[in-house]
């Protein structure tokens, strides 16, 4: 079985969604320490001017250290309502906007606690819009040990993985020789950002998946695999 192994980000981007399409598992990684000011509550999407941040404002104060899925919102700041408006206003002109928006108004009207729960919820429906399917667990429920390379060889023998895809960041990390010892194959992840018609010009890349759910719809899994797609790489060589 392959798996790959991510924190519950907000609203990923689009290589977020390659590394997942190309698994049997997802794994949250959700019992990691939360990480201030990084994606975890916050992402990108495009506008007008250029990139505009999503945020999702979370309690930290007295907290340093906490597990990402302890984290909560701090539902004082009325994020819920600015972040609605925010999609309602960059992407009411895009071409699938009508498909889209009705997950996302009901998803701001809803009461959320916890982080987590609303980037899993996030997550497995832009799952699905993409028709990627993945099984998704969390690494909280799986009494994982160690850190590093030893969390993810851990999280590897736990769920009868023979097969991890990491991202590009854990050539700097991971242990190779002892996952060859329990008989794990490690890939590393190599995404080419594609380039897309975007409402505005020029082409920003790195934004949330949305951006590209609304602009494309039912095609956005074939951009992301980069199928009939520019790449950055590309542009600039």
């Amino acid at each position: 079985m392959k798996i790959t192994i991510h924190q519950p980000e907000y609203l990923p981007w689009l290589g977020f969604f390659d590394k997942v399409r190309q698994c049997e598992l997802l794994v949250l990684l959700d019992h990691v320490p939360f990480t201030k000011n990084y994606f975890q509550n916050r992402n990108r999407i495009r506008g007008a001017e250029g990139p505009i941040w999503m945020t999702v404002p979370v309690k930290t104060k007295g907290k340093f250290n906490q597990p990402i899925r302890e984290v909560e919102i701090d539902n004082v700041n009325p994020w819920k309502r600015k972040n609605l408006n925010t999609l309602l206003q960059n992407y009411r002109k895009t071409p699938f906007f009508d498909r889209y928006v009705p997950f996302f108004t009901d998803l701001y009207q809803k009461e959320w606690r916890f982080l987590s729960e609303l980037n899993e919820t996030c997550i497995r429906y832009l799952l699905e819009q993409l028709e990627i399917n993945v099984k998704l667990i969390r690494s909280s429920t799986l009494n994982i040990q160690g850190g590093k390379s030893d969390l993810v060889l851990d999280i590897c023998k736990k769920t009868g993985a023979d097969f991890y895809l990491s991202g590009i960041s854990g050539k700097e990390y991971l242990n190779d020789p002892s996952f060859r010892e329990a008989e794990i194959k490690v890939q590393y992840q190599e995404f080419h950002h594609p380039i897309y018609s975007q409402l505005h010009e020029p082409f920003i890349p790195c934004m949330s998946v949305v951006d590209l759910l609304f602009n494309h719809g039912a095609k956005s899994l074939e951009i992301i695999q980069g199928i009939g797609a520019q790449t950055m790489e590309q542009l600039f060589h």
